[in-house]
């Protein structure tokens, strides 16, 4: 029924400044749920293991979601009923997990010298341990007739209706600078997700990705036919990944040279019988693209 695909690449400015790639992304497919989740890490000072707190963010996220699916018929119906609060249940648990993965880490793995150079002694101690790990999250599960999903930090949740539209689901939030933006980290992250539930069958994929994709687009509008154009390549995934990812590449090295995480899943039959649908779709918005251009151009 469902099936899905993740990539992260390294932003330019990380290559030429010797930065490690701070995004993490993953898939999951299970018998009734599908999940594409990815994080990413600030990278800033105080946040020096971030590209270990975005992969802990994914891992935590695929656990926990992958432990409520484990009675998958009782989950359903608990969700349809009441899914504000599970939501939030599913939240709260990642967010603890999320810290037992960092904190463990960080028993294994004690801060090092060179860590520590960066910083003098009053202003590392008063940094929380957490902190070292600071990422943001972007997480979308697609069930059986259902879609949910929630957000901590910035990044983009797109949805793919049948019809070709497409949907931002949760707005855009704007990067911040990494000390106040919300963060996996922070002691009230729980309090600080965005989610959404809806309950509709003709859902035909979800994509979450971080914000070096969408800064990467000159404006909503492309960045919405971009994830119709994806739609349209779905029911040849092995041969569409390559062209996918030399995209991301480009666009990590060419937007705004930040890294780059994108995550969909799908399903796979309704991808199958839409793609005529989806196909005139993607003919609509080049057109409509080349009018916007038009008009711009005779502003």
């Amino acid at each position: 029924m469902f099936d899905g695909f993740s990539h992260s690449v390294m932003g330019a400015s990380h290559e030429k400044r010797g930065i490690v790639c701070q995004d993490s992304s993953a898939y999951q497919i299970g018998d009734a749920y599908a999940v594409a989740v990815v994080a990413d890490g600030h990278g800033s000072k105080k946040h020096f293991r971030s590209n270990i707190g975005s992969k802990c963010a994914v891992e935590a996220t695929l656990e926990t979601i992958a432990k409520y699916y484990e009675n998958a018929e009782e989950f359903e119906a608990n969700i349809k009923n009441n899914h504000k609060m599970i939501t939030k249940h599913i939240e709260k648990q990642i967010i603890m997990r999320w810290n037992e993965k960092v904190l463990d880490h960080l028993d294994h793995n004690p801060v090092t010298q060179e860590e520590l150079s960066k910083f003098s002694y009053d202003e590392f101690e008063d940094i929380p341990h957490e902190s070292y790990y600071g990422t943001t999250l972007i997480a979308a599960v697609a069930g059986r007739g259902y879609t949910f999903g929630f957000q901590i930090g910035d990044g983009s949740l797109v949805a793919v209706f049948d019809d070709g539209e497409t949907s931002m689901i949760m707005d855009y939030e704007e990067s911040n600078p990494a000390n106040i933006t919300s963060s996996m980290c922070n002691a009230n992250a729980a309090s600080m997700f965005d989610s959404f539930y809806v309950d509709n069958k003709t859902l035909l994929a979800i994509c979450v990705s971080t914000d070096g994709l969408y800064t990467s687009f000159g404006s909503d509008n492309d960045f919405l036919d971009y994830h119709t154009i994806i739609a349209g390549q779905l029911n040849n995934l092995e041969g569409f990944m390559p062209s996918v990812k030399n995209n991301l590449k480009k666009r990590s090295h060419f937007g705004t040279e930040d890294d780059i995480s994108l995550s969909c899943v799908f399903d796979k039959e309704l991808v199958s019988s839409k793609l005529d649908v989806i196909k005139a779709k993607i003919a609509e918005n080049k057109r409509l693209a080349a009018e916007r251009k038009a008009t711009l151009l005779r502003r």
